[in-house]
């Protein structure tokens, strides 16, 4: 069997973080949907995505193929559902299609009726499908804001745990540690914790191969620290949160999920945020999750090119890959920041900065795209990485498509 993941027309619901990723290639838990799927598939995934993300996330078709929503997040009876799926049947749970099984001969037909220079046609036809339906009859759990990366990271981590080789795991590790809490304690053989207070009252902890935890470092459960992941000194985590591989924190964080190759490595308190890939928060950086008057947060969303209420009274910083800000950059409740920004200067920034902005309050323009690119390439070469071409042309086709944004944002500050 071949198994793709595809977005479906809710994927502009979590931008800025799906600008540059499927909504499976983001860290929630210990894993990012895409390797949940695989370890319980037993099998490598490929993806429908939007034009925009084709080259980065290519499809590969088989003779008989199963399609899976990257919004839902798997679990034992919806996988065995959809594993038993029978030929031209579909998953649905009220109207959001979960699951479809088709061959690669209806599968090309599709995607040659999909109009490509419409975003979205390759999502709607997928969806759209004329295929039997089967209703779902029990709940089933499916991303549906972006802020539910870490509303729903205490769950997905607790489950995380079954998904685990706890043969390369111990449960005490290092010198001068205290331990509180009956949870699982996973450390990996490979890494290092040291003269640290780690408490699995609320939630298992896990830090993964080669991670560290330096000296001093309060660690409150559920949470998971990536592979080769630093917890800097005198770090203060509160659970859920989630930390991906390569990635170094410090100072305060509390029901956050921080992407692979991010850094918060100094002091500042980051809570109920969502950091992509390749970010930095510069020394005593800050976001507010908690609005003075304890009101319903407002978060900017794309689709209406306005600010609309979240349902949520705790919401911190949504940011996208390749940002970064300055020492003592203040975030307020619900901030949006896009893809490349550079951001610094004193006092409250803007609660959306469109992607490829350079600036302070007050003063913004645009980053240009050069120049971002060569930021972008001392910086994955400090990690002994490069960026490729795929996604060179990915960054500037996101440039170029949130331009319009940028202009009448740049005008308005």
């Amino acid at each position: 069997m071949n198994y793709i993941l595809f977005d479906d027309q809710r994927r502009s619901s979590f931008l800025p973080l799906t600008f540059t990723n499927t909504c499976a290639d983001l860290l929630m838990g210990a894993f990012t949907n895409r390797q949940r799927w695989e370890k319980f598939l037993g099998s490598e995934t490929s993806s429908i995505t939007v034009e925009l993300l084709k080259r980065k996330f290519p499809l590969i078709s088989g003779e008989d193929n199963i399609l899976i929503n990257t919004r839902l997040i798997p679990e034992k009876n919806v996988v065995n559902e959809i594993v038993n799926l029978g030929k031209g049947k579909k998953l649905i749970s009220d109207q959001t299609v979960l699951a479809m099984r088709m061959s690669g001969e209806e599968l090309v037909q599709i995607i040659n009726k999909a109009d490509s220079k419409e975003s979205l046609s390759i999502t709607q036809a997928i969806s759209k499908t004329d295929l039997s339906a089967i209703q779902t009859l029990y709940k089933v759990n499916l991303l549906e804001n972006i802020w539910d990366f870490y509303l729903k990271n205490a769950e997905v981590l607790i489950n995380d745990v079954r998904l685990i080789d706890d043969s390369e795991f111990k449960s005490k590790s290092g010198e001068a540690n205290t331990y509180l809490g009956k949870g699982q304690l996973l450390i990996h053989k490979e890494a290092t914790v040291n003269a640290s207070v780690l408490n699995t009252d609320n939630g298992p902890i896990i830090i993964d191969e080669g991670a560290e935890v330096m000296e001093g470092c309060m660690i409150r459960g559920p949470f998971y620290l990536g592979k080769n992941a630093v917890l800097k000194m005198g770090a203060k985590v509160y659970g859920a949160s989630s930390i991906g591989d390569y990635a170094k924190v410090g100072g305060e964080v509390n029901n956050s999920v921080i992407n692979a190759y991010s850094n918060k490595a100094h002091d500042g308190f980051i809570g109920n945020s969502v950091i992509g890939y390749w970010c930095n928060m510069g020394a005593d950086s800050n976001t507010s999750n908690l609005k003075n008057d304890y009101s319903i947060v407002k978060l900017w969303n794309y689709d209406k090119e306005s600010f609309v209420k979240s349902g949520q009274q705790f919401l911190g910083l949504i940011m996208g890959d390749h940002s970064k800000c300055g020492i003592n950059t203040m975030f307020n409740t619900g901030t949006v920041t896009g893809v490349c920004c550079n951001i610094y200067g004193s006092g409250f920034q803007p609660n959306f900065i469109p992607s490829f902005s350079w600036g302070k309050p007050g003063s913004f323009a645009t980053y240009q795209f050069e120049k971002a690119l060569e930021v972008i390439k001392k910086v994955m070469e400090r990690r002994n990485l490069h960026l490729d071409g795929t996604e060179e042309l990915l960054l500037r086709e996101v440039f170029e498509t949130t331009e319009s944004l940028r202009n009448k944002f740049n005008k308005t500050t």
